[in-house]
């Protein structure tokens, strides 16, 4: 909120949260329901437009954010490369309250003002008039509007909301209080109600006003510059009729230039342009992409995932993963997105990290987690894996952690495979392993005598059992077949402590891949589950601890992290992606991939030196 907010800052819908979309359902279902069962002569294609047009500036908005959001991982022409942080992400979630209320103004004004149902497709001298009409008094209004925000009697009760946000995203061009933008569109109804009143209006100039209004503000608050320089030298009375985003971006860093809407002409005629406009807007075009040091390698998890990635939904990118019943209703979406990753066949870059000195990215493969059980996708996936390891060693990348891509020896011998078939690699890949074994291992409780081991038997599993039994801990299995793959791993003098068990007692269990809701149900009340798999169990009781997968607090000198990785909490990064960064700082120079296991205690010890720290429950005890 504002400084000191004024009168009508909070929304009136505030309360109703994601059931706001509700208040226009009336309007929708009416003009859908005349527009298919009404006499042709009696149908307004004009009204049952508007619905489209909401769905269009969503749509329109939400491109606009996930195109900022690559070129913000990216690094190449930013304009402000700061930290973006929670408290912006959560500020700017209302974005769609401002689309709520053009759907309400859209169908009362349809329904009640002569001459604005019915509308034709199209009229040129519309169109004209609308250019017009904006050029002239809508800028020219606005800036002055926009100067006397400025005023600190405004600023501070109003204005000063908007201007939270240094680091602007595309969406903070209609992060405004209630009151304020209903002034803004009061400005922007000059335009649509002159056309409406001289019978100049038609469908494809309101949506095309529309259109230009927000594709123009987005652009003004994309914190990314890509107008060519040709386009200036082409027509040069073009700096004074088009802002940049360059140009806009200095209005939100020296609060006191640039006050035009999109037009720069009239802070060049009454002297408020920024004079460093023209040489931000020179070195943000040449500003070329990060290189990072570090590279975190993930993949898709469940068909909806990829509206939880930073590109995607904002709400949702900043939360935990859960699954919400609302996004049933985007299955067509869902699958279209589907079909494009599948098509695209790339990895694409999703975050951008700042540590101390480091750089750090994400980058994602488009599979999903159902694939990598399909024997018939084992080579693309391997090939996605590899040609991402040669893009990263291409780039000058000097570690490449694994994350969920380290499925096992089937599918790569936990990585190995990719360090025999390219020996003379320099960047260093590390699947994590050391790292998440020992914060398992840190998890258990002092004191504990024995412990249940069920689930998947990996690297991750065995360097735990292996511990435990070195520290006299007896470990029990249920399954004959990973008691035998334990055994394995363990030297002679540890064998005693593994046994086979018939018994579902244990109070502290160790669980990966595989655990099943019949075994959870049989384990006896306040029974601690303790992950060591990149997935966690679904959680059938609710007289039970359940711990976070291996996953670590991060240090507050670790910017620009405002979305969650995957169903973790905020700020708390899993141990196959923490791996990767401590190798870095360390300056290791070996790969930990392969079959091969650091050492626990120097990895566990290294994390914490660093500032990553264990995750609590809330009683204080570790996660």
């Amino acid at each position: 909120m504002a400084s000191n907010p004024g009168i009508l800052s909070d929304w009136p819908w505030k309360h109703l949260g994601s059931f706001k979309y509700l208040i226009l359902a009336p309007w929708a279902v009416q003009s859908i329901y005349s527009f298919l069962f009404k006499e042709e002569s009696k149908r307004d294609l004009s009204n049952f437009f508007i619905l489209p047009l909401l769905l269009w500036r969503m749509l329109h908005n939400q491109i606009w954010i996930s195109i900022s959001r690559y070129q913000n991982a990216k690094g190449n022409n930013l304009l402000v490369d700061r930290s973006l942080q929670f408290e912006q992400v959560d500020r700017e979630q209302s974005w769609d309250d401002q689309i709520i209320l053009s759907g309400i103004t859209f169908y009362l004004v349809n329904t009640t003002v002569p001459r604005a149902s019915h509308l034709p497709i199209w009229r040129t001298d519309g169109v004209i008039l609308a250019i017009l009409l904006h050029a002239g008094p809508v800028e020219f209004l606005y800036y002055w509007l926009h100067r006397a925000l400025h005023h600190h009697y405004l600023y501070s009760r109003y204005h000063s909301h908007h201007h939270s946000s240094i680091i602007t995203e595309p969406i903070t061009s209609v992060i405004h209080p209630f009151s304020e933008l209903i002034i803004y569109y009061m400005l922007f109804s000059i335009t649509i109600m002159t056309l409406i009143l001289t019978g100049t209006a038609s469908s494809a100039s309101i949506v095309g006003y529309v259109t230009y209004v927000d594709f123009m503000n987005n652009m003004g608050h994309c914190n990314f510059e890509f107008i060519p320089k040709w386009l200036f030298s082409l027509f040069p009375p073009l700096k004074f009729l088009m802002y940049t985003p360059s140009f806009h971006s200095l209005h939100h860093t020296q609060f006191r230039t640039n006050y035009c809407l999109f037009m720069p002409l009239y802070d060049y005629i009454y002297g408020t342009m920024d004079k460093s406009s023209d040489t931000l807007y020179e070195i943000s075009l040449k500003k070329k992409e990060k290189v990072p040091h570090v590279v975190h390698l993930t993949h898709l998890t469940t068909l909806d995932s990829i509206y939880h990635l930073r590109l995607g939904l904002s709400s949702l990118a900043s939360s935990p993963h859960t699954s919400k019943w609302y996004m049933w209703l985007m299955w067509p979406l869902t699958l279209l997105s589907t079909m494009l990753t599948w098509i695209y066949g790339r990895t694409f870059v999703v975050e951008r990290n700042q540590f101390n000195m480091l750089t750090l990215q994400t980058w994602v493969i488009p599979k999903y987690s159902v694939q990598y059980f399909l024997h018939s996708h084992e080579n693309s996936i391997n090939d996605l894996i590899e040609q991402a390891i040669l893009e990263a060693e291409k780039k000058g990348v000097k570690v490449l952690s694994l994350g969920l891509l380290n499925q096992g020896e089937e599918l790569n011998g936990y990585g190995g495979v990719y360090v025999k078939r390219n020996p003379q690699l320099k960047i260093k890949v590390v699947d994590g392993s050391s790292l998440a074994a020992a914060i398992v291992l840190n998890s258990i409780p002092k004191g504990t005598t024995q412990v249940l081991l069920r689930g998947k038997i990996t690297k991750v599993a065995c360097a735990i059992a292996v511990d435990l039994c070195k520290q006299g801990i007896q470990v029990a299995t249920l399954q004959q077949d990973e008691y035998m793959k334990l055994s394995k791993s363990l030297e002679m003098s540890s064998e005693n402590s593994l046994i086979l068990s018939k018994s579902y007692s244990q109070k502290i269990w160790l669980v990966g891949d595989g655990l099943i809701e019949e075994e959870q149900l049989k384990v006896p009340k306040g029974t601690l589950f303790i992950p060591y798999s990149q997935f966690p169990p679904k959680k059938f009781r609710k007289d039970c601890l359940y711990h976070s997968t291996p996953a670590m607090l991060i240090p507050t000198s670790l910017e620009n992290v405002h979305s969650c990785e995957n169903w973790l909490p905020r700020r708390v990064m899993s141990a196959w992606r923490i791996a990767g960064i401590v190798h870095a700082l360390e300056g290791r120079n070996e790969h930990e991939c392969g079959y091969t296991i650091s050492n626990m205690e120097k990895v566990w010890q290294a994390s914490l030196q660093h500032g990553f720290q264990p995750l609590m429950f809330s009683n204080g005890s570790k996660c």
